[in-house]
């Protein structure tokens, strides 16, 4: 599969089967994120790989709303940043949860982007926060929450997006 064929292909999933998911797939996805490009070469990112089904249904509630996908999945990434490496690390994470995205699609399996930065749970407490505690993530070292990827085998295979139908309208030719 091309790449343009993978990125219509890939959708977010919601929900997952249940079924397990092999380790040397959760190692492709990190490979992915451990692959990607970054300024300057940083690679200020730090991947936390959670597969307990107890913290993963803790982390489920990291959000308001939006992370909820999370108590039925069967693998979470935590993408951190290290704003002292870098200071374009939104961006690093960024391309580094696009591609894990991507790469999971690529492998059979459903994924979704939890948005974390700037993000709060219940009672006003950041999702950060929330993550940081939940993980025994160090809060002195200058790492920061960018997001979370879920992971698992699709319940529903998605229907993917086709050429024609892309917003073209976005594009601009020469000038707005």
């Amino acid at each position: 599969m091309g790449v343009l064929e993978a990125l219509l292909a890939r959708r977010s999933v919601r929900a997952y089967s249940g079924e397990t998911v092999p380790a040397e797939k959760l190692n492709q996805v990190l490979a992915a994120g451990l692959a990607s490009a970054s300024g300057r070469g940083r690679q200020p990112w730090e991947l936390l790989l959670v597969t307990d089904k107890a913290q993963l249904e803790h982390l489920s509630h990291a959000r308001v709303a939006g992370a909820g996908m999370l108590a039925g999945a069967e693998a979470a990434i935590v993408v951190l940043g290290n704003e002292h490496v870098s200071d374009t690390w939104i961006e690093d994470c960024s391309i580094a949860m696009a591609n894990m995205h991507l790469a999971a699609s690529d492998l059979g399996l459903g994924s979704c982007w939890i948005q974390g930065r700037m993000r709060e749970a219940a009672e006003g407490v950041s999702t950060e926060s929330y993550v940081f505690d939940a993980l025994n993530v160090p809060a002195d070292q200058g790492l920061r929450l960018e997001a979370m990827l879920s992971l698992g085998m699709p319940a529903a295979a998605p229907q993917g997006r086709e050429l024609q139908d892309l917003p073209w309208e976005k594009v601009h030719d020469e000038e707005f």
